[in-house]
């Protein structure tokens, strides 16, 4: 689910900066009245993310254009499989293009990354989480993309949770004063995870009571010695350097969650073409 007023928002940003006072070329060429249909194609295999907001797109722009999808969210789709067909004016078409494509290449880039990535984790009790390391006004639908891609989400943002880093531990003299004056201020609905970084902190963090905590890069011997330690009591996160290559490992040492920022932060975009016919 997405914010739909939020979506129409980033949306027509986004084709403000594009479109700017128009579309020199396409309006040069085309008169209004003229149509054209197209299809999208995918170049590589990928997982589907993001149809609505490529519709969504050309919706804004002219009312006309009909885009019909063939295969739901979240499908894998093979190489070289037409996957959409799209119908209207062809100014609006062309217009839209970029950004409508733009966006749904990187929400399916991402998608087909964390379906990797879930994969990878097999049928262990971890699951596969992203982070807040999106980019500067799409987190909305980069996080969107992560879900349609098996995974789910960390917080969205600073106000869905207290989250205490290495920062805060530093600056707070520890984790228990930090946990100490947190829960003297903040509402009780609001769930306590904190980043640990040593056996030592580990002991503090489960001293506090604190509802999560995160393992921050630290080896496998390490983590699994956290995982025999806290004994399923409290949520262990595992984050830093979470490659695909180390989640099958992460997932068998016994962790609860595996959170990448590569989810998101350095994801390909999926090689998909729009072509009118």
């Amino acid at each position: 689910m997405m914010n739909k007023l939020a979506l129409d928002e980033l949306l027509t940003a986004a084709l403000n900066e594009d479109i700017g006072f128009g579309d020199a070329t396409s309006e040069a060429i085309f008169a209004e009245d003229h149509f054209s249909r197209g299809v999208l194609i995918a170049k590589e295999a990928l997982v589907l993310a993001g149809g609505d907001v490529f519709s969504r797109t050309f919706a804004l722009l002219d009312g006309r254009v009909t885009v019909k999808f063939h295969v739901p969210e979240g499908t894998w789709i093979d190489a070289g499989t037409e996957f959409a067909s799209l119908e209207g004016p062809t100014r609006a078409l062309l217009t839209g293009e970029r950004v409508a494509l733009n966006l749904l290449q990187r929400m399916s880039g991402i998608a087909t990354q964390t379906r990797q990535f879930v994969k990878a984790a097999g049928d262990n009790k971890a699951f596969i989480a992203d982070t807040r390391k999106t980019t500067p006004g799409l987190r909305m639908l980069e996080k969107y993309a992560v879900k349609v891609g098996g995974g789910r989400n960390h917080r969205f943002g600073l106000d869905s949770m207290v989250m205490i880093k290495d920062n805060h531990i530093k600056a707070a003299g520890g984790i228990l004063p930090a946990v100490r004056i947190l829960r003297s201020r903040v509402s009780p609905y609001l769930k306590i995870e904190v980043e640990v970084e040593s056996l030592a902190q580990l002991q503090e963090a489960i001293e506090a009571r604190v509802d999560v905590i995160m393992l921050d890069n630290m080896s496998l011997d390490l983590i699994r010695e956290a995982v025999l330690i806290v004994g399923g009591r409290i949520l262990l996160e595992v984050s830093g350097n979470v490659t695909l290559d180390r989640v099958a490992k992460l997932a068998d040492a016994g962790v609860d969650i595996i959170s990448s920022g590569a989810l998101t932060h350095s994801v390909k975009a999926a090689d998909i073409s729009m072509r009118l016919r």
